[in-house]
């Protein structure tokens, strides 16, 4: 089997590049296992995935996993889906709390970053101290995906290197969680993953070379 096929649909040299990227996620939840999913799709080829909590039955009404699921560590169960999408993508899943004393050691070598945490606390920090740490490579957070609806009041807005998905307004512990908004975000912090990472290197990648792509994907050879 060749697995390059999975992503003969890509965009021209999408793949080639996205291949040798890493993409870190803080968190599993609603946000973090929807995201790991549509970056493997994408053809991300490496994913650091941090996540102390296990499932619970109460999650499977917006996280990417199933009732076989429930009492699982979530980066364990999102390991092994992700690797039946692709089965030689490279999953880092680490089962410990993420914390200001820790993050460093597990995030270092990302070439993106994504916040996928449930508090506003922890969201806070993560903020404050990667944009210290590592003012140099893009941090992509979610502020407001409660409820349902409004589509059109989700947004992405930079500050600096930190970008923020979703509406900034709503709160879960007012408004619920629902699969369809929370997927929206998440598909909004992947996609802008994708983007910064072909924006780094695309420029580089040569006409040329997007036409012999072209030319393969139209002849086979």
């Amino acid at each position: 089997m060749n697995y390059e096929e999975i992503f003969i649909r890509n965009p021209i040299g999408v793949r080639n590049i996205l291949k040798t990227s890493t993409v870190g996620i803080a968190g599993c939840g609603g946000l973090g296992s929807n995201i790991a999913v549509t970056l493997v799709r994408s053809g991300v080829g490496k994913l650091i995935i941090a996540d102390h909590d296990k499932v619970e039955i109460s999650n499977l009404n917006r996280q990417f996993f199933f009732l076989e699921d429930v009492g699982r560590y979530k980066v364990e169960a999102i390991q092994k889906y992700l690797l039946q999408i692709n089965t030689r993508v490279k999953i880092r899943a680490v089962k410990r709390k993420i914390t200001l004393d820790n993050f460093n050691c597990f995030f270092g070598m990302a070439d993106v970053m994504i916040e996928a945490f449930d508090k506003a606390e922890t969201k806070k920090w993560m903020i404050s101290q990667w944009v210290k740490d590592y003012p140099h490579i893009p941090l992509i957070c979610a502020s407001g995906l409660s409820g349902y609806g409004k589509s059109e009041d989700l947004k992405t807005e930079k500050v600096g290197n930190v970008y923020v998905c979703g509406d900034q307004i709503t709160s879960s512990d007012y408004d619920g969680l629902c699969a369809s908004r929370v997927a929206l975000v998440a598909s909004m912090q992947a996609n802008k993953a994708v983007e910064l990472l072909m924006d780094e290197v695309y420029n580089d990648y040569s006409q040329q070379q997007r036409q012999d792509q072209v030319e393969k994907r139209h002849y086979g050879s």
